[in-house]
Formats: structure tokens, sequence, C-alpha cells
């Protein structure tokens, strides 16, 4: 009987213990979160903040101090060491409430040590020194990696520049001897972007390009994904970049064998993007679409779009519309069994920009080629209600004009026709 009372009282105050509200001492949080402070800093005014929230307040243009709203004379943020360090004494001691100590925060980099880590990068890619090079733009990636702050202080200081700089001096000399300082080089650069004007032209330099070409095809996976998306980036801004990737012999090749052979997502989605590009650049447009159709792109587009999520079928939708514009694109667009049932089903189910997509491809297979075949094989597979609906929601003008085109040369073979209001993709294919 005793040892079950104690037990009894013991499970009693645990869970009185247990459901106590624990206080945060008010000088302890944060006067714009209200949360405890984790990195507590003081502005001029002699208040304290924690620094994440006081330099959101001060980036969004505020000048005065949050609690007093007074005109602030310095926009120095003094770290408060005492406060922190009572701070990390309060959670050691409550730490059986759940509380973790928060650690010591770093030393924020300064516009001044980025400054000088960029100009002896400059220096040292003049003389091409790779060990140095290699050693600051570890340091920089060193400090990018550290918090998000140093990361904007670092792109704010023009280190892009300097590094695609960096990067077209090393690439023009040797890929193979320099391959660690670019490696590195573009792994920082992936949260650079979009870059400036003077970091696209190193970065688009024909050296730069057949370098980021050569990881695609000899590197490693973070080199291949690094690479990949620097190109997606690049090309995205500025077309005349697609035209100097699209000279380079044998880069189709390595973008389809991403498509065929899919690495991983976020590389088959950038080589989407890549090749839509491409297939966009008015001087080589022509030459590229009828290499990619004689690879079996068309076909891959389709069976992909089939089952992918949203942004990869909007990228595969893209590049399929680009490949209809040639006469070999849409003469294997015609001869694939799924091509009418993939594009109708897409109308109204991804997303308004898969939809444009959708509609140009029946437009153009219809307006270019077999248009009496076209128009009876999508109205088979519910092309007609899809597209009326299409009209009563609302789209683009120009989707809007092809969408009532193909509405009025349907309407005559609409009589005597089945259509089918849901397919079923894989026993459809299994049937051909």
């Amino acid at each position: 009987m005793v040892f079950g009372w104690r037990r009894k009282n013991a499970r009693k105050k645990q869970q009185s213990t247990s459901n106590m509200e624990l206080l945060i001492p008010n000088h302890f949080i944060c006067p714009i979160s209200l949360d405890l402070m984790k990195d507590p800093v003081t502005l001029s005014s002699g208040f304290t903040y924690d620094r994440s929230n006081i330099e959101a307040w001060l980036q969004a243009g505020n000048f005065t101090c949050p609690v007093t709203n007074q005109i602030l004379t310095s926009f120095d943020l003094i770290p408060n060491h005492n406060l922190r360090k009572m701070i990390q004494d309060w959670c050691v001691e409550n730490s059986k409430f759940g509380i973790q100590r928060i650690p010591t925060p770093r030393v924020p980099v300064s516009p001044t040590q980025v400054s000088d880590v960029l100009s002896s990068l400059a220096a040292s890619t003049r003389s091409l020194d790779q060990y140095e090079c290699l050693d600051l733009v570890q340091k920089m990636k060193k400090w990018g990696n550290e918090s998000e702050r140093n990361r904007c202080c670092i792109v704010d200081n023009g280190a892009s520049a300097v590094l695609a700089s960096t990067f077209n001096a090393f690439a023009t000399d040797s890929f193979e001897r320099n391959a660690n300082i670019l490696e590195e080089i573009l792994s920082i650069l992936d949260w650079m972007f979009p870059l400036d004007v003077e970091s696209q032209i190193y970065l688009g330099s024909q050296a730069s390009l057949r370098c980021m070409l050569w990881f695609l095809e000899c590197r490693d996976l973070s080199s291949k994904q690094n690479s990949i998306v620097a190109l997606k980036e690049l090309l995205s801004s500025d077309q005349q970049h697609a035209e100097a990737l699209a000279i380079i012999e044998g880069v189709n090749e390595v973008l389809f064998r991403f498509i065929k052979d899919p690495i991983c997502p976020k590389i088959t989605k950038a080589s989407l993007t890549v090749i839509f590009c491409l297939l966009s650049s008015p001087s080589s447009s022509e030459k590229i679409k009828s290499a990619f159709v004689k690879m079996g792109l068309v076909s891959l587009l389709i069976e992909m779009i089939i089952d992918s999520e949203r942004s990869t079928c909007e990228r595969a939708l893209g590049v399929l519309d680009r490949l209809c514009d040639c006469e070999e694109g849409r003469e294997e667009a015609y001869n694939n069994c799924l091509t009418w049932p993939v594009l109708v089903k897409k109308i109204l189910r991804v997303s308004e920009l898969a939809t444009e997509y959708s509609v140009s491809c029946i437009w153009k297979l219809n307006k270019y080629g077999r248009k009496e075949k076209v128009l009876v094989e999508v109205l088979q597979v519910g092309a007609f209600q899809k597209l009326v609906l299409l009209l009563q929601l609302g789209c683009g003008d120009e989707t809007k004009e092809k969408t009532t085109e193909l509405l009025k040369q349907m309407n005559p073979y609409r009589n005597g026709l089945e259509c089918i209001e849901s397919v079923d993709f894989k026993n459809l294919k299994r049937s051909f």
C-alpha cells in the first residue's frame, strides 16, 4: 500500500510539473517577434532585438527604432554578448522542460572582408594561381553556408562578376587541369542567380559554355546539376546565349540523354528548359529541331507528359510545342497514338501554361498538316467539350483565337463520332 501511494503521488507530481507554463523573462524576448532571442544585438537607441528581425526591419526601408519610433543615428548592430550568455544559461537551467540551448552565433561577414577576398581573387586570377583562388573561393563558400545574411552580403558586393570572370579565365586555360576550382565556382554561383549582365558575359563565353558542357558529360552528379542549372539561368536571361550554345558540337546529344535516361528531377527540368531555349533561337532553331526529332524526342516527351508532375509537364509541353513548328516534328506527333489523348487530357488539367501549350500543339498539327485526320482524332477523345469549357472559363487572347478556330473547324465533323471522356493511357499504349 505504501509503495502504491508513493507511485500515485509521484505520477501526480510529474503531471503537475509538465502542465506548468514556462515563463520567458521579458528581457530575453525580441520586441519585434515576441520570441526568445537567439542573436541579440543592440541599436543606437539602446534597445536590443534579435538580429534576423531587426535586419528585416531595416531592409524594409525603416529608419526608426521599432520600440521608441525615434530616428536611428546609426545602423550598426552591436552584439549583446552578456545578454546572449544569460539566455544560454537560462536555456540550460530549463532543459528539463524541453528548452534547447541556443548556439553561439557566428560573427557575420562584413562588406570589407568580402571586398578584400574579391580583390585577392581577381589578382590571383590574373596569374592563374589555382590553389590561391581555390582557397579564396572556398572561404566565400563557407561564409555563404553559415547564413543567408552572409550570402546577401557576398552578392551585394559584386561577387558574381568576379567569380564568373575567374571561371572564364580558368576555363580558357584548361578544363581538366582546373576542374576543382571551376566546380567550386559553379557551386557558389548556384545561389547567386539571377546574374547581372557582366557576369552573364563571362559565363556565356565559348570557353565557359564548353566547360559546362564538359561537366555535363564527364563529372559527377553535383557538377552536372550546377552546370545544367547555370545553363538554364543563362539561356533564360538572354537568347544570345542560346545561339552561342547551339553551335557547340555535342550539346544536343548530351541534353537528349538527360531526357531519355533521367538522373534526377532537377537535371531533367533544367534540361527541358535549356532545350526549349535552344528551339526558340531564331538563327538555328530549324536545324536543332530536326536533330532532336531524329533522336526520338517527340515520343519521349509524349510519354513524359502522361505521368509527370506539374512543372515537368509544363516544360515538356513547351518543348513539344516548339517541335511542332517543323514538319518532321509534326509527322512524328501524327504517328504517335498517344498524341491526341495526351494533349486533350492536359487541357484544363495541369495549369494555364500547360493548357496554352496543349491548344497550340493541336492548332499547329491541324493548321499545317492532316486537317481532317486531326479534327476527327481530337473529337474522339473529347476535345470539343474541353475547348468550349476553356472559352467559358477564359484564356489568353492568342489561345482564345486558336481555340475558336479549332471549334469552328470541328463542328462539321461532330455528328456520328463517339467522344471518349476519359482515356486509359496504359491500355491504349499496349494496344498499339
